[in-house]
């Protein structure tokens, strides 16, 4: 299942550009069939800019997945995706196929006809991806030295791309011709068979084999031809369009109303995003009918999800084609289409399609939102991250500022610079690094920059504790050690980063004190357990109160489910993606953090979920996070959860 979430995410970088492009192709051909001209310059263009994007949908695959997949990509992944791609389809092209069959192009199986499709694209460019990860540090023998590392990955993955053409040679026609005489069979069914094709409609899309099938239904394969017939006006009054009338409830409502039941559940910190890629997405569906934005953005992060989404197409296709209620398309089951074909001869009770609509946004929204929660389905906005990974908010925060580039330059230096550090992630309040040469690290260096603390647990892992503003610390090392930013003079950044961590803030960026009077911090018991002093923690870091004094709260073992709350009125200051930590500006000043649990950043969100979002109003008592015990210590990790006070070194914390 990580495998198809990961290849749901890779598949964001494409999907995210499609919803712009349907809009575009869907108002040209609304222009060009409204006018009735086809050469209107305003349609054309509109039209053709759309369809740059939409008709090489399978490309952006390949190259989208060979990045997504690889394991710190660069170009040479994504030229990989393309290499295999280019290899594929040019071999199976009709033209050659009929070379290598000694015949006349006439007489090739039509499956090679529709070989660009999204399965072929996904498959390349995980073959891209592969062999980027396999290849991209492969030696050569110095004759052959110039194709050695990156440039053997290309080379590679040509010839597993041959050995793919080759397989596909002779299953493409096979499976293909088999649905064809699958949809042939359904035409005797009647409006179950309907309900049928629909349901396989849907289900086939990620392999684009759905072709086979519309062909049999909207083409002249088998003499229905509805398309055609429904458009031109020609067909059988009752018949025509019994197999597209189904689709325009769902396309126009259900799908939106799934988009709403992904934005409902997805994480609180994560909702921005989500409602980016899903409000645009629900606007082609709606408008122009083109559902691969939706549909690729729960496929393969919720696969089960996408079945009951088939299901529900096919139950609509036979309830649509047994009422009747008949009605077409020429570009597909959008708005634009309805109000086009709503006088059309050919229609028969059109106005029933947005009533349908109604009940499936519905019951769509309601299914949706109760099976996402009740299998924790990683739709959207509620994937598992990777530990490094951060909100696009955060990083678009820390984009540019010259503090953060600052300290991650002094930080660079005193940790004997980039070339020294093997690999980089962050947790709720420190940088975890691997280093060649731990030795060569200077603490005083990194206190001076703004560290609180280091540790070595040894091996090689290094710990710098910086503060709840840690993943803007982290991006901007990144940054400078990716070359994407020219990093500052060392004694420059030295000099900004004392600055920053000067009187008037604390190493993490936070406000000093201003209202509290006292070192006195009273503070509600964030959840059910026992109070413990920090000392009893069993992570240096808390324990000698690195970040700062504090508490520590151990839940009883037989507690499964918690509810982390506010231990007081304030505002939440961060929420961390992975759910593990929040922190908190309480009304006094007082900065608050509380860490559920111990590396827990590992779990990379699995048994967290998030209540609160960074910047929310918050009273004592209120919910912030809801955690899985149970799966915290079937991980592994201790549960004892510190709360610390970060801005005040002499603070007494009292439980009331």
């Amino acid at each position: 299942m990580k495998f198809f979430q990961r290849l749901g995410r890779s598949l964001m970088l494409p999907v995210a550009v499609l919803p712009v492009a349907a809009i575009l192709s869907g108002l040209g051909y609304w222009i060009l069939t409204a006018t009735g001209n086809d050469t209107n310059i305003a349609g054309v263009f509109l039209k053709t800019a759309g369809s740059a994007l939409l008709d090489h949908l399978p490309i952006l695959f390949a190259i989208g997945v060979s990045i997504g997949m690889a394991t710190k990509p660069d170009g040479t992944s994504a030229l990989a995706g393309l290499v295999s791609w280019l290899t594929v389809t040019t071999l199976l092209d009709p033209e050659n196929v009929a070379l290598f069959k000694d015949i006349d192009v006439a007489q090739v199986n039509p499956a090679f006809d529709q070989i660009e499709n999204v399965f072929v694209g996904i498959i390349c460019g995980l073959i891209g991806a592969w062999a980027y990860d396999h290849f991209k540090d492969t030696k050569l023998p110095d004759a052959l030295s110039f194709f050695s590392g990156k440039r053997s990955v290309a080379i590679v993955t040509a010839g597993i791309s041959l050995v793919l053409a080759l397989v596909l040679f002779f299953l493409w026609p096979l499976v293909f011709s088999g649905l064809v005489a699958f949809g042939e069979f359904c035409l005797t069914l009647g409006p179950f068979g309907v309900g049928l094709y629909g349901f396989l409609n849907r289900l086939l899309i990620p392999f684009g084999l759905h072709h086979a099938l519309n062909s049999v239904f909207w083409f002249d394969v088998a003499g229905i031809n509805d398309l055609n017939n429904f458009i031109g006006g020609t067909g059988t009054y009752g018949e025509t369009g019994q197999y597209m009338a189904g689709f325009f409830p769902i396309m126009m409502f259900g799908l939106p109303g799934a988009a709403l039941a992904m934005y409902t559940t997805a994480k609180t910190s994560r909702r921005k995003l989500a409602a980016g890629v899903l409000l645009s997405s629900a606007i082609a569906s709606f408008f122009v009918g083109v559902t691969e934005p939706l549909e690729f953005s729960f496929m393969f992060l919720a696969p089960g999800l996408y079945v009951v989404h088939a299901l529900f197409t096919g139950i609509s296709m036979a309830i649509t084609a047994a009422l009747p209620v008949r009605m077409g398309f020429g570009f597909s089951g959008g708005f634009i289409d309805l109000a086009l074909g709503w006088v059309n001869p050919m229609a028969q009770n059109p106005w029933a399609l947005p009533v349908m609509g109604v009940f499936w946004f519905v019951v769509y929204f309601l299914s949706f939102r109760f099976i996402i929660r009740r299998f924790d389905l990683k739709t959207i906005g509620r994937e598992d991250g990777d530990p490094e990974d951060e909100s696009e908010d955060a990083a678009g925060a820390a984009t540019g500022d010259a503090k953060y580039l600052a300290i991650a330059t002094a930080f660079l230096a005193a940790l004997g610079g980039r070339e020294n550090i093997l690999d980089l992630e962050n947790c709720a309040t420190r940088l975890r690094m691997q280093v060649a040469d731990a030795s060569v690290v200077d603490e005083a260096a990194l206190k001076r920059a703004g560290a609180a603390g280091t540790m070595k647990p040894g091996r090689g892992s290094v710990q710098v504790i910086y503060g709840t503003n840690v993943q803007f610390v982290k991006d901007a090392m990144d940054d400078v050690m990716s070359g994407r930013v020219q990093t500052l003079d060392t004694a420059e950044a030295e000099a900004i980063a004392a600055g920053s961590t000067s009187s008037g803030g604390d190493a993490q960026g936070g406000v000093a004190t201003v209202a509290r009077t006292s070192h006195l911090v009273r503070l509600r018991q964030a959840l059910e357990g026992t109070a413990v002093p920090l000392v009893d923690v069993p992570d240096p870091t808390f324990a000698q109160e690195i970040m700062g004094p504090g508490i520590a709260v151990q839940p009883p073992e037989d507690l499964v489910d918690a509810v982390v709350i506010a231990p007081a009125a304030g505002t939440v200051q961060h929420v961390f993606d992975t759910g593990h930590a929040v922190a908190l500006t309480l009304d006094d000043g007082t900065e608050v953090l509380i860490h559920v649990g111990l590396d827990t950043v590992a779990m990379q969100g699995r048994g967290f979920e998030t209540l609160v979002a960074t910047g929310d109003r918050v009273v004592a008592g209120m919910p912030l996070l809801r955690v899985d015990l149970a799966a915290v210590r079937a991980d592994g990790h201790p549960t004892i959860t510190p709360i610390i006070v970060l801005n005040d070194k002499d603070a007494v914390v009292e439980v009331v």
